[in-house]
């Protein structure tokens, strides 16, 4: 017989299914086109297709070897998801896509429920789902496999505000551990979780309301029953920030062994493009045009653009405080926007990139926070003005869709995603190196000669452009011209203490360029030199032979 007095469950809202069914549907049409894509040579090599651990599958050698310091981090979970991959799926590099794209669907569907269960205001959440789903900004971490860690990191992010969210409600020991123990899964994703304790506290204040500042309204039982001093609030993360603090620590000692050294730029210089990023950040995503998937460092001094910048920042910064009495969602996504971003807006240089667009994966979600919920108080209450607003939002979540769907297209192989980066981006070197070698794989080898000129002008010590010049020319058969390029580079390799493969390489293409030139005396001292570095170098002891039997040596 049934229990009479048990009470019955709540019936789910049919309007959270719609939603969740169309932000999956909405996904799929824009991002099911790289299903047919291929890898990226830029960074996909390092992190899947050129990486024979990954090819293996889940093995236990590849968990051992995950767990170590690779790719310039610590970020043994996203490892697994790669191998995973292979391991279903092999080197169809349409699998690896879909799989993200599902992750990132999936994320979508979380972020709404997490802001629809924390806010109550259905619709609302919705348009940030929405936003978040389908802008423009985020192609970079769904169609680049090499950036799984973006879309599987912020899958736990989001799960552990819901769970979170359980704690703060009802709070026991396990939900606590639970939140906890989705945090360490994220950060084993991708470090840059590390600001998520300082989120939570924000939530506390909004839409939690477990500080009860003044001015947040009636508080509600829930909110009483999990309401907190701040000490105790900021007590109740330090479990959180000391995780957050391991894996800073885990993430500088990987960077310090993986990273190539290079010229950091002097701290003004960094704080003023820190400062300038954060604008343009926001400049693209309230108008999403020209993105690319490396913006280059600018070359030349910012000026007074940096301290404008920054000042424009503490403006806008100061006008969400005063406004978080009556409106607190401001200042909590601003904060939320700010925060975020620190770990990535460059203070502490990595790369040669000034900012990157799939940096903003998560951080941007405060801004449409703040933004939707500030349009929906502005907006009049009356039936007919709200029908208005709905179909803004509507209009522009479809035209950002649109946007997102001709951008995924770009990402469908790596010379048209060049080729695109260098038309809208200015003097990008690293990009016309990779473009130019790309050509130079595919036979291109004129369009690769003119390029890699252009790269070793803009950027005269980068040694890689010499050296794809130098095999370029080669095959061309300009020899004089190779050798030149040759050692250029192998002057450029040896003032950058490169060791190995890299000097042995240039040895041996100099070795090619100086047979093609007759002189195989000069070219056998390069081959041996080449051999030298590393003896079971192949071909070099074919080129060898060759050489000598020109001399007439045995």
């Amino acid at each position: 017989m049934a229990n009479r007095n048990r009470p019955a469950r709540p019936r789910l809202d049919r309007r959270i299914l719609l939603i969740a069914l169309l932000l999956v549907l909405a996904v799929a049409a824009v991002y099911g086109q790289t299903a047919h894509h291929e890898f990226i040579a830029y960074d996909d090599d390092t992190y899947i297709f050129n990486n024979q651990p990954v090819k293996d599958g889940l093995t236990w050698k590849g968990l051992l070897w995950s767990a170590g310091y690779r790719g310039a981090n610590w970020h043994p979970l996203t490892w697994l998801s790669h191998m995973l991959d292979c391991q279903i799926f092999g080197l169809w590099a349409g699998g690896h896509h879909l799989v993200s794209v599902g992750l990132h669907a999936g994320n979508a569907v979380l972020l709404f429920a997490v802001l629809k269960a924390m806010t109550g205001a259905c619709w609302r959440s919705a348009a940030v789902a929405a936003l978040f789903a389908l802008h423009p900004l985020r192609v970079e971490s769904v169609a680049w496999a090499a950036e799984r860690k973006d879309v599987l990191s912020a899958l736990f992010w989001l799960l552990t505000m819901g769970a979170y969210l359980r704690y703060a409600r009802r709070p026991a020991a396990r939900r606590y551990l639970a939140a906890l123990g989705l945090f360490a899964l994220g950060l084993a994703a991708k470090p840059m979780l590390v600001t998520l304790p300082c989120v939570l506290l924000l939530l506390d204040w909004w839409p939690l309301g477990r500080t009860l500042p003044s001015g947040t309204g009636v508080p509600t039982r829930a909110t009483l029953a999990g309401s907190r001093t701040g000490r105790a609030l900021l007590a109740e993360k330090v479990p959180f920030l000391a995780l957050s603090l391991v894996s800073s620590l885990l993430t500088l000692r990987a960077q310090t062994l993986n990273v190539i050294p290079m010229v950091a730029p002097d701290v003004w210089t960094r704080l003023a493009n820190a400062a300038t990023s954060y604008l343009k950040y926001l400049g693209a995503f309230l108008w999403p045009d020209r993105l690319a998937f490396l913006y280059p460092y600018p070359r030349e001094a910012l000026g007074w653009g940096g301290g404008a910048a920054a000042v424009a920042l503490a403006l806008i910064t100061v006008a969400a405080l005063m406004a978080g009495r009556r409106r607190p969602y401001l200042p909590v996504g601003w904060l939320w926007y700010l925060g975020t971003l620190v770990p990535v807006i460059g203070l502490i240089q990595v790369g040669g990139q000034a900012r990157s667009d799939r940096y903003t994966y998560l951080t941007l979600v405060g801004v449409a926070v703040a933004l939707v919920w500030l349009a929906g108080d502005l907006w009049p209450r009356r039936s007919a003005a709200r029908r208005g607003l709905t179909l803004a939002c509507v209009i522009v979540i479809v035209g950002l869709g649109a946007a997102a769907f001709r951008y995924v297209r770009v990402w469908r192989d790596s010379i048209a995603l060049f080729q695109y980066t260098v038309g809208v981006t200015r003097d990008n070197y690293i990009v016309l190196n990779n473009l130019g070698s790309m050509l130079m794989s595919a036979g291109r080898n004129e369009e690769a000669s003119s390029i890699l000129r252009e790269t070793a002008r803009i950027e005269p010590e980068h040694c890689n452009a010499h050296y794809n010049l130098g095999l370029t020319l080669n095959r061309l058969a300009r020899h004089a011209e190779a050798m030149e390029a040759l050692t250029r580079a192998l002057d450029c390799y040896r003032r950058e203490e490169r060791r190995g493969v890299y000097i042995a390489d240039t040895h041996f293409n100099i070795g090619a360029a100086l047979s093609g030139l007759g002189r195989a005396a000069e070219a056998e001292r390069q081959f041996r030199a080449a051999l030298q570095i590393v003896p079971d170098y192949p071909g070099a002891h074919l080129a060898l032979y060759e050489a000598r039997a020109r001399q007439g040596k045995r």
